[in-house]
């Protein structure tokens, strides 16, 4: 989807990241809770997606409660499971048991009207595709954008296509929000600012285990190339596009896969610290521009 292009077309961008996660969810409860709702579009990938559609219901705390409960139960993560030919995270599981026990505010987010535009990773060519989500899709959606290869083992299908994490295609869809005509972008990271995503050391010894998806490998050889160049460009946007950034500190302690609760809590606060801030900069912004 394309939208027409505008300074006042302002997009939210969501990365994604499992666990590390918990941060956007404190953002984006911090908006939740002062309902704040600036944006003509947003747009996830993985936990990113989420987490957004979580914002965009309305529903406060939902993904909090996600990250430090279902995602720490032993049916979502499992290693003796995995090691036994099962999946290691059932991304499956864990949407559709979340869906049950926290339901979402689906008529809210239709009533929004902001645009959610969730990644996945196509494994027949290795790129990124981009579907807004519907009444139809949600279900395949976002499981699939969140089914990281080789710790979960399907591949969910979207539209008949066999689909991955939209993170190994687009990990930060911030050049998409502005291809789609946003010219002013807020950009939630999962990393530190000054972070930089380095090729894996020894791609080679991984071929093997996706000899049946070449493309897909391809797309895990990109992956730090595409992130960084999404970093660049936000580094250095182009000369019509304000971007905004709100990352976790330095100190983050969070991990793909950590399940210490008193680290994803560190974490979810200095998500909700950073989401006030963000909203107290962007008061004055207003009042300034009124003056």
């Amino acid at each position: 989807m394309t939208f027409h292009t505008n300074t006042e077309h302002h997009a939210l961008v969501v990365e994604g990241g499992a666990m590390r996660g918990i941060f956007a969810a404190g953002v984006l409860d911090a908006f939740i809770e002062r309902d704040f709702y600036p944006f003509q579009s947003a747009i996830g990938v993985s936990a990113g997606s989420t987490n957004l559609i979580g914002y965009l219901a309305g529903n406060h705390r939902r993904s909090y409660q996600i990250i430090t409960d279902h995602a720490r139960r032993d049916e979502f993560m499992n290693m003796r499971r995995y090691l036994k030919g099962g999946h290691f995270c059932d991304v499956t599981w864990l949407w559709h048991c979340s869906l049950d026990e926290l339901p979402l505010n689906l008529t809210k987010f239709h009533e929004r009207n902001i645009p959610l535009t969730v990644v996945t990773c196509s494994i027949r060519t290795g790129k990124p595709c981009y579907f807004l989500v519907n009444e139809e899709n949600i279900n395949t959606l976002f499981p699939a954008s969140c089914a990281m290869p080789l710790v979960f083992r399907d591949f969910p299908p979207v539209d008949d296509e066999p689909m991955t994490d939209g993170g190994l295609a687009d990990s930060i869809p911030v050049i998409r929000a502005y291809q789609q005509g946003a010219r002013d972008i807020t950009v939630v990271l999962s990393q530190p600012l000054g972070f930089k995503k380095t090729p894996s050391r020894f791609p080679t010894l991984m071929k093997p285990l996706f000899s049946e998806h070449p493309a897909l490998f391809d797309a895990v050889v990109r992956r730090a190339d595409q992130y960084n160049a999404a970093l660049e460009f936000i580094a250095a946007p182009p000369d019509d596009c304000r971007l905004r950034i709100i990352a976790p500190p330095s100190n983050f302690p969070v991990s793909r896969f950590t399940t210490d609760l008193d680290s994803l809590n560190m974490g979810y606060n200095q998500g909700v610290n950073a989401g006030n801030r963000y909203i107290a900069q962007a008061l004055i912004r207003s009042d300034a521009a009124r003056a």
